[in-house]
């Protein structure tokens, strides 16, 4: 017996069966492209996500008979429109980093303290909400179907739902929810008020189901064969938290990927933020919701991959960890890689990509020491945050993710933080999570259990690193990088 995990990244798909005891029994993964149509725009084509569900799940699905249930965690916030009876996209998917929504902010600006109080969020481009406006006021004939009730509306997880099951259901869970500016965060339901405010039909929106336990089955036509439980949905971020077995208040994880994500669980009530998030961790069955604080850093994996596609300095991403090794430090160099504007805890759209610090020495070497250096730094002016105004205790991280594989870069962590970083032997936890969401939904798994997490490595922190003056400098950088754009 053993569980299917779909984790329907944003820049690929990684999906594991995962046993009875936890052990990842095999894994498959398929990465899909990214569409830049203007600068600032990331869009994404729904149907090439869910060919690379596919592909990933043949690969990693041996013994289909042995799959008794699934669980869905995807890249959040992400706009997808789809038609209900063909299922057909008709547009691309607008991508949590785009930035195309900034005037739709600027509009609504005086109402971002009201949306603050309801959503726990702010007014960003980051968004749904903020792209699906754009979408109604720029693509009125392609909104038409949404307003008339032919065209669903959702996140990418609502819209993998919706395939596995061949249209049969339209679901998304609370925690998917609270990141569209349309969730009532202590209700857990749609906002009317809110969906007026950015003209969005609720009507079009997916029921808010629970993070775990049945919520749909798999049509056997639409997916290899396979009639067993959808059981679990999360977003990629509250699903690393589940998986890295992050139950507590106060306990807390970074994940490294195409941005850098800190939450610490705040428990059953909502922690409200100036320079954070709040957000819904994960709605258990009988409906009781469990929160958490976050900050979300917008590009970190992604710098390293700019360094590998944009000025071809490496040429894969575990080519940069070497290379940085080759020289003591940065030389002087800072990076701050505003690539898509900064989010937590500076939230400036308008801050671009900045690199400072350079002389006749500066080789491609202190650049991949000066982009770890600024993942190290991005990171801990969240835990800071967290620190500061939430007056939560951060006493060790527990760090996942690809670029968690990086020695250096979790020493550097550690430095910068001050306490342990914490590596567990799976680092794909985001996978994880929904494996373990959808066993404890099926009864797999009984609640208190932690099958997957093990320790693999912890990173002690280097005595007086933390105060060396290295992040005064940064935070100068940072300075520089804003308002740009």
């Amino acid at each position: 017996m053993s569980v299917l995990a779909i984790d329907a990244g944003t820049t690929g798909v990684t999906v594991l069966v995962v046993g009875e005891d936890g052990a990842v029994q095999s894994r498959g993964y398929q990465e899909f492209p990214q569409h830049f149509p203007r600068p600032g725009w990331v869009e994404h084509e729904p149907e090439e996500i869910w060919q690379a569900v596919i592909a990933a799940a043949r690969v990693a699905v041996t013994d289909p008979s042995e799959v008794t249930a699934v669980g869905v965690t995807v890249q959040r916030e992400t706009a997808v429109l789809w038609d209900r009876r063909t299922l057909a996209a008709p547009r691309r998917a607008i991508v949590w980093q785009d930035r195309r929504t900034t005037g739709v902010c600027e509009r609504l600006a005086a109402h971002g303290p009201r949306v603050a109080e309801l959503t726990g969020l702010r007014l960003d481009p980051y968004f749904t909400a903020t792209k699906l406006a754009w979408l109604a006021e720029h693509e009125p004939r392609t909104w038409q179907g949404v307003v008339d009730g032919t065209t669903a509306v959702g996140t990418v997880d609502a819209y993998v739902v919706a395939r596995l099951t061949a249209g049969a259901r339209h679901v998304t869970d609370a925690g998917n929810a609270s990141r569209t500016l349309l969730l009532d965060l202590r209700t857990g339901r749609w906002s009317p008020e809110l969906c007026d405010l950015f003209g969005v039909p609720v009507d079009a929106l997916p029921e808010v189901v629970p993070s775990y336990g049945e919520v749909g089955r798999t049509d056997p036509t639409a997916f290899l064969g396979l009639d067993v439980p959808v059981a679990g949905i999360a977003g990629d971020q509250q699903s690393a938290l589940f998986g890295q077995g992050c139950f507590d208040p106060g306990t807390s994880k970074c994940t490294y990927g195409t941005g850098s994500f800190v939450l610490v669980n705040t428990g059953s009530a909502p922690v409200l933020s100036e320079r954070l998030l709040t957000t819904v961790a994960w709605q258990r069955p009988d409906g009781s919701l469990v929160y958490a604080l976050e900050g979300a850093v917008f590009v970190t994996g992604a710098a390293v991959q700019w360094l590998r596609d944009g000025l071809q300095l490496i040429g894969t991403a575990g080519e940069v960890e070497p290379l940085a090794r080759t020289v003591p430090d940065a030389g002087g160099v800072v990076f701050v890689p505003a690539l898509t504007g900064l989010g937590a805890p500076h939230w400036d759209p308008t801050a671009r990509g900045t690199v400072l610090g350079i002389t006749r020495g500066t080789t491609r070497a202190h650049l991949a020491r000066a982009t770890l250096d600024a993942i190290a730094h991005e990171v801990r002016d969240v835990v800071d945050a967290i620190v500061d105004e939430a007056g939560l205790a951060v006493p060790s991280l527990q760090v996942d993710g690809g670029a968690a594989e990086n020695d250096l870069l979790c020493q550097l962590q550690a430095d910068q933080l001050g306490v342990p970083v914490r590596r567990p032997q799976v680092l794909e936890t985001t996978a994880l999570g929904a494996a373990m969401m959808a066993g404890l939904g099926t009864g797999v798994w009984s609640v208190g259990d932690d099958p997957g997490w093990r320790l693999d490595r912890e990173f002690a922190p280097t005595a007086g690193v933390r105060d060396d003056g290295s992040h005064a400098r940064w935070l100068q950088a940072v300075e520089r990088a804003s308002g740009w754009e």
